[in-house]
């Protein structure tokens, strides 16, 4: 498969800008957001090829058997038709591969990571009218249907195989080691769906140094989120220094020190001292 580079900085730009309007939207279009954040990441991807994704996910929607009934017959008919029918589901290799943490890449391979497919999930329920969430148990998304006192849980990294109560308890005792907690199965917000995904492609990049610029793009979409953990203007600034951007990056640390001082000062004093090392490499 050939390798992913971004968009030339002018579309750059401007996926940028339509991706903090929609995360700043009364009601953000979950679907619109991952689309974005894969034109980001592949040049290739155009306004039509985000357009052909979103009717992708409308013809499977259309294709979904009428189910009448409660959370578990919407389960069971999600997973019939996307895992079972046309083999929607993930593997361990897809853990290294940024495809699978891109939506468009998805739909065409159905594979990828736990929470891209969850998305498939969610997107194709949400449009035959389903009463659908993503569950963002530690370590492992799965899909929601239905109201508490009757959720039904899916996998669709595995196919949409139905969970017991049981299967959740070893998927978190799994990732964390502790027990399950019943405030895990609330429903995930779609904007924390979309910073966990870049989390993951964070992550990808973060084990392969030569893609600094995956993790830069990365980090800055996280920063146009409406709450976003302020570590990751450090984490930015850091990746400039890594990039070569001594000046910015060193201005950077700079800013993130003065908000650090305000709770910890020695922190605040290690990150100068960055940020002055930074600056000593323009020497």
């Amino acid at each position: 498969m050939r390798p992913l580079h971004p968009p030339d900085p002018a579309r750059s730009a401007e996926w940028r800008r339509r991706f903090g309007e929609e995360a700043r939207a009364e009601r953000p279009d979950l679907s619109a957001l991952c689309l974005l954040v894969g034109a980001q990441a592949d040049g290739e991807l155009t306004e039509a090829g985000m357009d052909a994704a979103q009717i992708e996910l409308d013809r499977l929607a259309g294709e979904l058997p009428f189910r009448p009934g409660g959370p578990r017959s919407w389960a069971t008919a999600l997973s019939e038709h996307l895992g079972t029918g046309l083999g929607y589901r993930g593997t361990p290799g897809d853990y290294q591969r940024l495809e699978s943490s891109l939506l468009d890449k998805v739909l065409k391979r159905r594979r990828g990571l736990p929470i891209l497919l969850s998305v498939v999930w969610m997107e194709v329920a949400r449009r035959a009218g389903a009463p659908v969430y993503g569950v963002a148990l530690p370590g492992h998304f799965v899909v929601g249907f239905g109201p508490p006192e009757q959720q039904v849980l899916v996998d669709p990294f595995v196919g949409g195989r139905v969970l017991t109560g049981t299967d959740a308890e070893l998927l978190v005792a799994g990732a964390t080691g502790s027990p399950l907690d019943p405030s895990m199965l609330s429903p995930a917000d779609p904007l924390d769906v979309v910073l966990r995904i870049l989390n993951n492609i964070r992550a990808w990049a973060a084990a392969r140094p030569e893609r600094s610029d995956v993790a830069l793009w990365a980090v800055d979409f996280s920063l146009l989120l409406p709450s976003h953990p302020a570590r990751l203007r450090y984490e930015r600034a850091q990746l400039l220094v890594q990039r070569g951007d001594f000046l910015t990056g060193a201005t950077e640390l700079d800013a993130y020190a003065e908000i650090v001082a305000a709770v910890d000062e020695q922190a605040a004093a290690r990150v100068r001292s960055q940020a002055h090392a930074a600056r000593a490499m323009l020497n």
